[in-house]
């Protein structure tokens, strides 16, 4: 048994379990990795990054990591904090005024000119939270949802935050600031923020304060001709027929093209060995954790301290009580500063077993990922597969890769 402590033919279980759904067609082809203890115990690569072409998924295959983006521009937020350029509790507007003047819809679903006054400002820590009042097209009701599909329609060409922060203050919030999580252009404001107080664009933020640090060479906002072959062709499932349909192809896509607005929400592309990096900065509590024999590597990206925040719980008791998605998502773990974290192990509705304290964000396209502090132990799934139910093959990744621990 090697040092991180797993059963072989238990951890083989995971590749013939997750073949099963490549060979149905359920998805395309999956990357997993499995990290524990300073150690690198499982990577597989499984079916086709191009269906149509039969390339194969390699450990190299770039994916767009879509939700994932955001624990990363909520670290780039936490070192301007940490700098003292910006602070928790201080209006949002000071650094973005074109947030000065938002109103709040009367009700979730009441027409766009049906509003109230805001009763306190936005500020960091709702940013970080997913507290601000802000939707997605797909999280809105009635006229605000409408609104949101009209106004950030093609919003990917809006290079300049400036202009998209314009677009943002048209609209009214769904909720009063700090009542409440809901999902939204949230993270990608917070990006707008991170770029207006760094005096740089977020793609170069991150690749000289994040990338370049931890040795992520292959994540960023856009894949360079070079690495156009190494993209993954990205699918949707439609509904009643179930069949994947190529939504992104590499050669055309959006990901290729330099001047596009640079999504602090969702719009890194990278792959599982560089963001297995990044989950092992915030294990680390900051500094990368436990390779090659050794328990911190690298340069401290942030204080022991930010990182314990980060993987706080920030919700009420009354706003965990409020679905998410449509289901009882806070049942089982909090949200803390762009992490969800598990404090409740036994209410936990999917087949996991993450231990108290894990953390993690996945993002729509599949990619998922999760870290537990208390097995030593970072575990990455990466597909490129659009669909409105949940995704059974990264639960049945993770229960196995729990069961094949044997220390």
């Amino acid at each position: 048994m090697s040092k991180a402590g797993f059963d072989p033919e238990r951890l083989a279980r995971v590749s013939h379990a997750l073949q099963r759904f490549v060979d149905s067609g359920d998805v395309a082809g999956i990357v997993t990795l499995a990290w524990r203890r300073g150690e690198i115990a499982h990577v597989d690569t499984l079916g086709w990054r191009d269906l149509e072409t039969q390339r194969p998924m390699t450990r190299d295959t770039l994916f767009r990591i879509a939700s994932m983006t955001k624990p990363v521009t909520s670290v780039a937020a936490l070192m301007l904090v940490e700098e003292g350029r910006l602070d928790f509790e201080s209006p949002a507007s000071k650094w973005l005024p074109e947030l000065a003047n938002l109103g709040v819809l009367a009700s979730p679903d009441a027409p766009l000119d049906q509003t109230e006054p805001i009763r306190a400002p936005i500020t960091l820590v709702d940013l970080l939270t997913h507290r601000a009042g802000f939707a997605y097209h797909f999280t809105a009701d009635g006229a605000l949802a409408e609104a949101y599909e009209r106004v950030f329609n093609g919003f990917d060409m809006m290079v300049d935050p400036g202009r998209w922060l314009d677009h943002v203050a048209e609209l009214p919030l769904m909720y009063q600031p700090g009542t409440r999580w809901h999902y939204g252009i949230t993270t990608d404001v917070l990006g707008a923020l991170v770029q207006r107080v760094a005096g740089m664009s977020l793609d170069e933020f991150f690749r000289t304060r994040i990338f370049e640090p931890l040795g992520m060479p292959d994540t960023g906002f856009v894949v360079p001709p070079e690495k156009v072959d190494r993209l993954s062709t990205s699918y949707a499932v439609e509904g009643a027929s179930k069949r994947q349909v190529a939504e992104d192809h590499p050669a055309t896509s959006r990901w290729i093209k330099p001047d596009r607005f640079q999504s602090g929400g969702g719009g890194l592309v990278s792959t599982a060995d560089d963001y297995l990096r990044f989950a092992r900065m915030l294990l680390g509590r900051g500094r990368l954790h436990g390779d090659e024999g050794e328990r911190v590597q690298g340069p401290r990206i942030l204080s022991h301290k930010s990182i314990d925040l980060m993987r706080s719980n920030f919700l009420t008791a009354e706003q965990r009580r409020i679905p998410a998605f449509g289901y009882p998502v806070w049942a089982s773990q909090g949200f803390g500063l762009g992490l969800a974290i598990v404090d409740d192990p036994a209410r936990q509705m999917r087949a996991g077993y993450r231990s108290r304290g894990s953390f993690s964000w996945p993002g729509a396209l599949g990619t998922s990922w999760f870290a537990d502090p208390v097995e030593d132990m970072i575990g990455l799934f990466m597909i490129q597969r659009r669909a409105d139910e949940p995704f059974p093959m990264a639960q049945e990744f993770e229960r196995l890769l729990y069961d094949a621990i044997d220390d």
